[in-house]
């Protein structure tokens, strides 16, 4: 059995900061699911496929020359490791990931990934959907406003420009269309550990998550 943690949750929780953390702690695989969507949401921009077309969009999903290398991502030879960041990308992927046959055509790739010595991955169906039998699974929330205020901080550090009310807004729709969407819908799998992020810093959320691990992988800290 390989072991496999999952953290879900919505977007700006600092699911991905703590998904690599852990892997470099474990020594494990690391797989952050929203870079697939993301990736592909880049893709369909570039290729002016729209948004709302389910069947060109997931004929794309399974055509994707995608491959992630230490922490860097390529589409089709091309690093878009930042260019898969916007807010622009970020909004699209959201909409991509609302179209069950896309999510279809992802689920095998996503598993895949599964590989001793164990998996961390990070999303927003990995508990409920792609991997219901994982050994861990955290769900990572924190309020819009926080969120907000994280990726607000972040943009202004690279320089962009930001406007934090627009930030807000945004997420909550991405919320909403997470949580409302058809088909794996975003929420807590019913076994999830809940950690709300808003009050506390990477540390103290590593932390807290470090000890469930140590619960229920016992014999890995041996």
């Amino acid at each position: 059995m390989i072991p496999i943690i999952v953290i879900d949750g919505p977007a700006g929780t600092g699911k991905g900061t703590i998904a690599a953390l852990l892997a470099a702690r474990l020594g494990w695989h690391l797989l952050d699911s929203g870079a697939l969507y993301r990736v592909l949401g880049l893709a369909a921009l570039q290729q002016e496929i729209a948004l709302d077309d389910a069947p060109a969009l997931a004929t794309l999903a399974t055509t994707l020359a995608l491959r992630f290398d230490a922490g860097r991502v390529f589409l089709a030879g091309a690093e878009v490791t930042d260019a898969i960041r916007t807010e622009a990308v970020g909004m699209a992927a959201s909409q991509v990931a609302a179209h069950p046959p896309v999510r279809t055509a992802l689920l095998d790739w996503q598993r895949q990934c599964a590989q001793l010595p164990g998996l961390i991955a990070d999303g927003r169906d990995l508990g409920t959907v792609v991997f219901p039998a994982a050994g861990l699974k955290i769900f990572l929330d924190a309020s819009a406003e926080v969120r907000a205020q994280r990726r607000y901080k972040q943009l202004i550090e690279k320089g962009l420009n930001a406007n934090l009310f627009d930030l807000i807004a945004d997420i909550r729709q991405r919320d909403d269309r997470d949580r409302n969407r058809a088909i794996a819908p975003l929420c807590a799998a019913a076994e999830a550990v809940v950690v709300d992020s808003t009050a506390l810093s990477v540390t103290e959320v590593f932390d807290r998550i470090w000890e469930e691990v140590r619960r229920v992988f016992p014999n890995l800290m041996s």
